[in-house]
């Protein structure tokens, strides 16, 4: 047999097997269940505006406190990271690894009731406020690394052209580097913020107030009381409706870099 046949013959079975599974979900899946326990008008107008002005609205929120917050400390350990001083150079390197390591979960239960029992502290804004800064202490642990290989990333010619024009190292990483690195690592920065939205979800481990409730907390609350699980699909399609635009700016992105490069 020639082997474009072969690949004629594989991809035919593909397209089979994909056509069966198809077909055994439409036909296996009792659809009236799924309308009634999924899909409820009424349970889905009881839904709005709320979803939209408190939790779609909180999440947004949320998810922007915790970016820029994660961004400023994350170009601090990155930077830390990168000097030639060892013992900011360890320091940074525990910090990543210790909260790349630990599941955003737990450092948020820690936060919202480890901490305040430690060391007598509240923070700002409730548990609302220690889920907030959890996220962000985790969040910068990610995006030091990707800042660290955006830096790495920068050719050293530029930096050395930089130096013999008489520029300073600091200036040099302010006015050359990092310009440079933001432009490689804007794609993958973009990632974490998409994942920064979806782990807003974790947030409900604090317990929230009525009106600090993001997506998750809302949906969770809202099938606790219809039992009905319409709720959790108004809020996927809301944190669809949130992130894939964010996915495709990812995608767009990374072409250009592609030809840019």
């Amino acid at each position: 047999m020639k082997p474009s046949t072969r690949r004629l013959l594989f991809r035919g079975v593909l397209y089979a097997v994909f056509i069966l599974v198809i077909a055994a979900i439409v036909f296996l899946a009792d659809w009236k269940a799924i309308g009634v326990n999924f899909f409820d008008p009424e349970v889905a107008k009881k839904a709005f505006p709320t979803i939209i002005t408190v939790a779609a609205k909180n999440t947004i929120i949320y998810t922007a406190i915790a970016f820029a917050g994660g961004l400023a400390l994350g170009l601090i350990l990155a930077l830390m990271k990168l000097s030639p001083v060892a013992p900011y150079r360890w320091a940074a390197t525990a910090y990543i690894e210790i909260f790349r390591g630990l599941p955003a979960l737990l450092v948020i239960f820690a936060f919202a009731f480890a901490v305040p029992i430690a060391f007598s502290w509240r923070p700002p804004g409730g548990n609302a406020g220690a889920g907030l800064i959890a996220l962000i202490v985790v969040s910068a642990a990610y995006i030091a690394e990707t800042i660290r290989a955006g830096i790495q990333a920068v050719p050293a010619g530029q930096i050395e052209a930089a130096r013999s024009l008489g520029m300073g190292p600091a200036w040099t990483m302010v006015s050359v580097t990092l310009p440079q690195a933001f432009r490689i690592i804007t794609p993958p920065l973009t990632n974490e913020l998409v994942i920064l939205i979806k782990d807003t979800s974790l947030l409900f481990i604090a317990g929230m107030a009525l009106g600090d409730r993001e997506l998750t907390t809302f949906a969770r609350d809202a099938v606790s009381q219809n039992a009905n699980a319409t709720p959790l699909v108004l809020a996927a399609l809301m944190y669809l409706i949130i992130t894939l635009p964010l996915t495709q700016l990812v995608a767009r992105l990374e072409r250009h870099n592609q030809r840019g490069r």
